[in-house]
């Protein structure tokens, strides 16, 4: 009885197969579909931030953000009906949703609106969008993830754009200490809360995941404007109206769905980075809505913008191959 041949050997992966970190690359290709997001997030979340002081002319803060995050995460949930999408969250995720949730948009929201108060709306928003650099900086030490020279130089160059956008404004954060604490705490939450939904990976889709975290922030809102609000009912003009409708339906929804696809698509680190266009495009806006000062300091921090944003998004050539 002869014996039966031993089975071949599994087949061995191409190299082509293994993940890229193992394959000793240090810089991951940016789908062009980010870049599409990221020219949307810029431009709806930037010319947003001079219409806050519209929108809260006739109702608090607290009203306003109450109405608009109920607003913007019924009409997510309702798209994502008519396009066939399942609501339902798989119970395994929502710990994460949750936590993360609270991080970004309960503390951004709570924050920035103290922050608002106690500082011009352009100051407070440059403060908030310090989220990127909290991001690498909780990424390296509390995470152990080396940053790439690339990124490391990317990010110095978005703190220099973010600290040329602050030196104007120093003076006012000296008057009131606690806005510019909120401001930072702002960014702060918004960075933990990007990075547990990152590393999270939850499976839901955007639209969905955006429209459930909106209204798990609309309960600790709604319970605010009831205890902090205008405190009577009143029906205010249309023009307010129009506003609290327009920031509702196209920053808070196209914007945060924008956001939480670009945290799908790309590293935590380069994500936060895309962010960091957004004040650069507020003070734009400020000074054509509200004539705000735009001089060279405000110039040179697009300078350094656009290259922190060019060296955290743009692959560099490969090198070519030597023959001979």
């Amino acid at each position: 009885m002869t014996a039966s041949a031993p089975p071949p050997p599994e087949p061995v992966p191409p190299r082509a197969a293994l993940p890229t970190a193992a394959a000793g690359a240090t810089t991951p290709t940016i789908p062009r579909r980010a870049l599409v997001l990221l020219v949307i997030l810029t431009l709806v979340w930037g010319t947003n931030w001079p219409l806050f002081p519209l929108a809260v002319r006739e109702v608090s803060v607290w009203t306003f953000r109450a109405f608009a995050v109920v607003i913007a995460g019924s009409a997510l949930l309702l798209v994502a009906r008519a396009r066939g999408q399942s609501l339902v969250i798989p119970r395994k995720h929502w710990r994460v949703v949750a936590t993360a949730t609270f991080f970004y948009l309960v503390v951004w929201n709570i924050a920035t609106t103290y922050a608002a108060v106690l500082l011009p709306s352009g100051q407070a928003a440059v403060l908030g969008f310090t989220m990127p650099l909290w991001s690498a900086l909780i990424t390296w030490a509390v995470l152990g993830e080396r940053l790439s020279a690339r990124l490391v130089i990317a990010v110095l160059l978005g703190g220099a754009a973010v600290t040329l956008l602050m030196v104007p404004s120093f003076a006012a954060y000296a008057s009131a200490p606690l806005g510019f604490a909120y401001g930072l705490t702002a960014g702060l939450g918004w960075a933990i809360g990007t990075l547990i939904l990152k590393r999270g990976k939850v499976e839901v889709p955007a639209t969905v995941l955006t429209g459930w975290q909106l209204l798990i922030t609309a309960v600790p809102t709604v319970i605010g404007a009831f205890v902090l609000g205008d405190g009577q009912w009143f029906m205010p003009t249309w023009q307010s109206i129009v506003v609290i409708a327009y920031i509702s339906l196209v920053p808070m929804c196209v914007g945060n769905v924008a956001w939480f696809a670009i945290v799908g698509l790309l590293p935590a680190n380069v994500a936060g980075l895309s962010s960091i266009m957004v004040p650069v495009v507020a003070m734009i806006s400020g000074a054509i809505v509200h004539g705000e000062p735009l001089g060279p300091l405000q110039w040179l921090a697009m300078v350094c913008c656009v290259a922190s944003l060019s060296l955290a998004l743009l692959k560099p050539a490969a090198p070519k191959p030597e023959h001979g």
